[in-house]
């Protein structure tokens, strides 16, 4: 179908694969252990009524064993730790460990690619997929889900940027702004363009990247106003450099409300066990103390569902 509208000016500078958390703030003055101990890392006991939930039928990519995917590329979610590369530490590990905890297994965590936990997922070689995921009606065909986190988005921009704020999509009318291509955020940016457009108004000029200095490099620099993505990875890296700053924030959904989830297959009976443990730790407060230690305490949520509404297709 086409339109009269101009499509939007798009620079093609590469491609970096993004998915949706909390103001930069919440990272602030904030100490991260980034070793493979992991001390002060919150454990649970077991949740009897999550472990009657798994069935009978249910098959463990190994048994006594909950292996979850992730992708393990940037903090607060997920990195290599300092003294051995071999095991990933963040926030996503974190949920992964209360959650074989609470079902009496042990965790096992394997880096992938973003592309890779799908396949990994329906074929059994991973339990579960923790890796920022959020719930579309689209992956509900193929998944099923336990909610963990709110996926909220951050417009980042220079630290000494004359950008104040954007607060709704008149504001990125004639400016550069980055974002990750097939992401939740890519899509919300374009429905905004052709809106404004619609208006008579300035379009928006779309950057992609796949190399984060590079990225870093033109935001700093001016040639590019801002960057659209997770503000849970942007706010981190914010806080850490002072080399950016907030000046907006969204729901990943935006208009809908977006949340993230645990990633099982679609009926191998795992997600309600799971949803069950989830719950039984924001009770206990343990889920709290995970998210807080990461920064990500604002993205928390009051309770953990099974396979909610999801964002609706495009």
């Amino acid at each position: 179908m086409t339109h009269s509208l101009a499509m939007p000016r798009r620079v093609a500078l590469g491609f970096v694969a993004l998915v949706a958390l909390a103001p930069s703030l919440a990272f602030a003055q904030q100490q991260f252990d980034l070793t493979s101990v992991q001390k002060a890392q919150p454990r649970a006991e077991v949740v009897p009524e999550a472990v009657k939930l798994l069935g009978k039928d249910v098959k463990l990519a190994k048994p006594g064993t909950f292996t979850i995917a992730t992708t393990g590329q940037r903090l607060p979610f997920g990195i290599n730790a300092t003294d051995n590369q071999r095991i990933i530490v963040g926030s996503e590990p974190d949920i992964g460990r209360l959650i074989a905890d609470g079902l009496g297994l042990e965790l096992e965590v394997v880096q992938v690619a973003w592309a890779d936990w799908p396949l990994g997922v329906t074929s059994g070689k991973y339990d579960a997929a923790i890796s920022n995921v959020t719930v579309t009606e689209q992956r509900k065909e193929r998944f099923d889900f336990s909610t963990y986190r709110k996926d909220q988005l951050g417009f980042y921009v220079g630290s000494k940027s004359a950008i104040k704020e954007i607060a709704k999509p008149e504001d990125v009318a004639g400016l550069k702004v980055i974002v990750g291509s097939g992401t939740n955020q890519e899509q919300i940016l374009l429905r905004w363009i052709k809106a404004n457009e619609a208006k008579g108004l300035k379009t928006t000029e779309v950057q992609y990247f796949d190399d984060d200095v590079v990225l870093y490099l033109a935001l700093e620099s001016g040639r590019a106003d801002a960057y659209f993505g997770p503000n849970g990875t942007l706010g981190f890296k914010s806080a850490q450099t002072g080399t950016t700053r907030l000046v907006g924030s969204f729901s990943g959904g935006w208009p809908e409300i977006a949340e993230i989830a645990v990633t099982t297959k679609k009926g191998a009976g795992l997600a309600e066990a799971i949803t069950a443990v989830l719950n039984a730790q924001i009770k206990n407060g343990n889920y709290q103390k995970s998210l807080a230690r990461w920064g990500l305490a604002p993205e928390a949520i009051e309770v953990s569902r099974t396979n909610p509404p999801g964002l609706p297709r495009s």
